[in-house]
């Protein structure tokens, strides 16, 4: 039998999404020759252009607070991790940070923390959002990245404001997610997590680590078609890179593939699922200066540029060689609008920044809109 020539593949990925087999996307994921990787791209910008055009979304991060629950072995947020100086910041504070974001007419705001389970957190969150809605109206999203909950507090953070909820699978390979979490962690919960943010009406979001130790190019085609079967809106991913106070610290990853493999998944994923919204990482940037830049270039159209405060920054490591930990939130967004500009894109100033397949499947932008943000 033949092999399609990768050109084929790309044609036909472009002309309709869904196109293409576990095999086939897993052939573009691994793919390494220079030339093959740069017709992968511009095929998924390509694909990229005509769902949300030459613009990319700004999403606020404000990472309110670094203690956690879990304890994943990569994370250095991890509750074991006893040289991590755990923080919470002010609700005042999150609100005028949040308020920065919106002077500036970010499109949303993203409120990250580790994962806590308690009624005084739930609590804290719904005021929270509520101050934000208060200002910031239905044009301004707010998006919360709080890790697993019951049904319940999701309800309650949905009733508050809160519109879209990211909470990353990690990989939709349960054995392998088996070998990075102990064992009283849940891949079934957290998949059920995400069908439980579905029925409640947000935009969903979810993403995976790329090159993880024993993930293969199959299990990252896994992951895309996991994200088509689970109706995902908003999708981020990023390269593995370890931590050194974790249990997976000691892991040795070719960093040069870790950014090959990042690029190659984005583009994969645009031409698989077209519509959905795909972040440009921060992770990418540690492995190249203008990594973001080129994730723009293979297929994604969000960044989210952090605002939180330069003194708890450096306290929340999920992975070593964070960057931008000592610049301020005005100097982040100066240099990321110059950034975005170097590649002739623009910055959807003032708008939500709504994943087009949100829309599409609640039938118009009309009724979208309607929706609580």
């Amino acid at each position: 039998m033949t092999t399609e020539p990768t050109e084929s593949l790309l044609e036909r990925a472009k002309a309709a999404p869904g196109a293409l087999s576990r095999a086939e996307l897993a052939r573009l994921v691994a793919l390494r020759d220079p030339a093959e990787r740069e017709a992968l791209y511009a095929a998924a910008y390509e694909v990229k252009l005509r769902a949300t055009g030459p613009r990319v979304s700004l999403r606020g991060l404000v990472e309110i607070g670094n203690a956690c629950a879990k304890n994943c072995l990569y994370c250095g947020l991890r509750r074991g991790n006893a040289n991590v100086r755990r923080y919470e910041i002010p609700e005042g504070d999150v609100v005028r940070m949040a308020r920065w974001a919106w002077e500036r007419r970010f499109g949303s705001v993203v409120l990250q923390s580790g994962e806590i389970e308690s009624d005084a957190n739930t609590e804290r969150i719904v005021r929270i959002v509520r101050a934000i809605r208060a200002f910031g109206g239905e044009d301004f999203a707010v998006v919360l990245s709080l890790g697993e909950q019951t049904e319940e507090v999701y309800r309650a953070w949905r009733e508050a404001g809160a519109a879209r909820y990211l909470l990353r699978i990690e990989t939709s390979n349960p054995a392998l997610y088996g070998t990075l979490h102990p064992a009283d962690h849940s891949w079934a919960r957290r998949r059920d997590c995400l069908r439980a943010l579905r029925r409640l009406g947000y935009q969903v979001g979810s993403g995976v680590m790329i090159g993880l130790p024993g993930q293969t190019a199959e299990d990252l085609a896994g992951d895309i078609a996991f994200f088509r079967d689970e109706d995902i809106d908003m999708i981020g991913m990023g390269p593995f890179l370890p931590h050194g106070e974790t249990p997976l610290g000691g892991v040795a990853v070719d960093r040069a593939r870790q950014l090959e493999l990042g690029l190659n998944m984005v583009a994969a994923t645009r031409l698989q699922l077209h519509d959905r919204n795909l972040a440009a990482t921060t992770v990418l940037q540690v492995l190249a200066p203008d990594g973001r830049e080129r994730a723009l270039r293979a297929g994604a159209n969000v960044m989210m540029p952090n605002v939180t405060d330069t003194g708890y920054r450096r306290n929340y490591r999920l992975y070593e060689d964070k960057p931008c930990l000592e610049d301020t939130s005005e100097q982040c967004l100066g240099c990321l609008s110059r950034r975005v500009a170097s590649i002739g894109e623009t910055i959807a100033w003032g708008e939500p920044g709504t994943s087009p397949h949100f829309l599409a499947r609640r039938g118009s932008s009309r009724e979208a809109a309607a929706e609580p943000r």
